[in-house]
């Protein structure tokens, strides 16, 4: 690996992110999209991450040793690190995982040299600690990207109810929005909240997606074929199956609309309540219900060819009202109608966009009746999918965005 930077202007950024994903695995891939513009741009940009997917809970291709290195492109090497590897089994166990990730991450970025930036991302909060020290080791710059308000999401959720857990966890949030040289957030619902907690110097740079990557006039024959459904009206979920995601809410939709076999919910992805939200749908004998492992982002192109119309969805508490989830930046680059059951920021996207529906959170008949309507529609339902597709390429375009954060980065880099 080279010492210096490619071109004269060029910087090394280094990104600590345990949940990073390459097009190539399941999972959100934002940051792997924005490495590859930053490289494009003269730049070189290290990640340190773990071999444990996020999403599935399974160890990619590299083992989980204490380190393991890729470089998939000049300019661009991953360094994975060890992550105990029980993430799904508990919140117990998940803490052990993100501990394992910060000691590690420490350890080796000590390592990578020549480095003029620290690039920190939460969640997983922890791995904010890493970039922070270690951006202060090297007396460079830390900017830290907020892409979820945890630890309010996960108290919000009783995920956490342990008062000592909630004390400390609070205290770290605010150090770190605090100690941060710059605040980056993916969504414009953080800025009050994280204001309120010490955050200062913060930029909004939201989620988006690479329109080119989805095909809105393709119609997925072969993902259809693949699973038998043909002719059927597809309403697909993609994306992680866990607690916060209110799954449930689709099931009991899918058993209010059975007296029309020809619409059949489509579950891609995977998470700790999959199991769950199966024998759900066994115990409802839901014969229009299908479930599909997690396919890498490049996959994703067929898969969301072949729906009518996409599902987002979150627990229905007032935290949620700030967030930007990719996956509706995906459906809508996809030229697909979005039934928004996420009240809030992202509600505001949907319908400025006059791409799709919301949907009362948490109310299964509203989902339904939602469902029935857009199948109504026929052509007039592909409309609000070109809408949708001609919204996001005008304002959530992921070279736009990228070409925003490389610029941030580069004027806190170390000159």
């Amino acid at each position: 690996m080279p010492k210096k930077s490619d071109t004269k202007t060029g910087k090394h950024i280094l990104l600590v992110h345990q949940a990073f994903a390459a097009l190539n695995e399941p999972g959100g891939t934002r940051h792997y999209e924005m490495a590859q513009f930053f490289i494009q741009s003269g730049h070189r940009v290290t990640v340190i991450c773990s071999p444990i997917s996020y999403l599935t809970g399974k160890t990619g291709s590299a083992k989980n040793r204490w380190l393991s290195r890729e470089q998939p492109m000049p300019g661009l090497e991953i360094l994975r690190a060890y992550t105990y590897p029980a993430l799904h089994r508990s919140f117990f166990h998940r803490l052990l995982s993100f501990f394992s990730f910060m000691f590690s991450s420490f350890w080796i970025g000590l390592g990578v040299k020549n480095v003029d930036v620290v690039w920190g991302t939460s969640p997983p909060i922890f791995q904010g600690v890493t970039a922070w020290l270690l951006a202060r080791l090297k007396g460079v710059k830390f900017v830290f990207e907020i892409r979820d308000l945890w630890p309010e999401f996960a108290i919000a959720m009783k995920v956490i109810r342990n008062p000592v857990i909630i004390f400390l966890s609070t205290r770290l949030e605010s150090f770190l929005y605090r100690h941060a040289d710059h605040l980056v957030v993916n969504s414009p619902g953080f800025i009050a909240p994280i204001t309120a907690k010490g955050g200062h110097n913060i930029t909004l740079i939201p989620n988006g997606v690479d329109p080119e990557m989805f095909d809105p006039w393709a119609s997925g024959e072969a993902f259809r074929e693949q699973f038998g459904l043909q002719g059927k009206f597809i309403v697909l979920y993609a994306g992680a199956h866990g607690v916060s995601n209110d799954l449930e809410v689709i099931l009991q939709a899918a058993n209010l609309t059975r007296s029309q076999p020809e619409i059949s919910f489509v579950f891609v992805g995977d998470g700790k309540e999959k199991p769950k939200l199966q024998q759900i749908a066994r115990d409802l004998a839901l014969p229009n219900v299908l479930f599909v492992p997690s396919v890498p982002k490049e996959g994703m192109k067929e898969i969301l060819a072949a729906a009518d119309c996409c599902v987002a969805i979150l627990k229905p508490i007032d935290q949620y009202k700030t967030t930007y989830p990719n996956k509706v930046f995906d459906y809508m680059a996809a030229g697909r109608p979005v039934l928004c059951a996420i009240d809030g920021v992202i509600r505001e996207v949907v319908e400025k966009a006059n791409g799709g529906f919301f949907v009362p959170p948490g109310n299964p008949q509203a989902m339904a009746e939602a469902v029935f309507k857009l199948k109504r529609m026929g052509e007039d339902a592909r409309q609000l999918g070109a809408n949708a597709r001609a919204y996001v390429i005008q304002y959530f375009d992921r070279r736009s965005i990228a070409a925003e954060m490389e610029k941030l980065l580069a004027s806190e880099s170390r000159s």
